[in-house]
């Protein structure tokens, strides 16, 4: 008798005790750049901002996962006009500190088709994924699209990257970033602000 095909692994594979004793140290030698309670001001101006655009018009909002999730689960609660959710999803990094050739997972549904959609992710960084989110939603027809972020990076966009985010929560200067939907290697998704790694000569003794 044959034995079933096994299924494949899903996620990342199980964490090296290596990483994880990274993972802390990284956290540890952190800089805070946003705290909880500045995170908390900028989410409600975000959504003062987004229903004076959007409270009339019935939005199709479309969360990029993974770093968009924390983000819009923050957001919708603030948003009291009527709305549908659903996501599109592609990367460059994948778990990496650096970005890396654009990958699909899931395009925009038919749903976008007509529709006023709003993008909500992470962090504006070189703007070239959301650039190809914006593209993709139009090519499928919605009417108009527009982009949040919980964090625009102050640095210039590579070629055919987003400029702006339409909707902003907070700035920081280039340098990598976790917390909040944000991650390093996988991990730090759920730190309660916006911190920065710093860089080997930036590390406190």
């Amino acid at each position: 008798m044959n034995s079933p095909p096994s299924n494949p692994p899903l996620g990342p594979p199980p964490p090296s005790p290596a990483l994880l004793a990274e993972i802390a140290r990284v956290h540890a030698d952190a800089e805070l750049l946003h705290d909880a309670a500045a995170v908390e001001a900028a989410l409600a101006r975000m959504a003062g901002e987004i229903a004076a655009r959007l409270a009339e018009r019935t939005p199709l909002v479309l969360t990029v996962p993974m770093g968009g999730i924390v983000p819009t689960g923050l957001l919708l609660p603030r948003l009291d006009f009527p709305l549908e959710l659903d996501y599109c999803h592609a990367s460059r990094y994948r778990g990496q500190t650096s970005g890396a050739d654009l990958t699909w997972v899931r395009r925009p549904p038919e749903a976008v088709r007509g529709r006023s959609c709003l993008l909500i992710d992470d962090v504006l960084d070189e703007g070239l994924t959301l650039a190809a989110l914006v593209a993709a939603c139009q090519a499928a027809g919605a009417k108009e699209v527009l982009t949040a972020v919980l964090v625009e990076k102050r640095l210039a966009r590579k070629p055919g990257g987003l400029a702006h985010a339409d909707f902003v929560g907070l700035l920081a200067d280039d340098r990598y970033l976790y917390g909040l939907g944000m991650d390093y290697k996988h991990f730090l998704r759920n730190a309660p602000g916006i911190y920065a790694v710093r860089r080997p000569e930036e590390r406190r003794p």
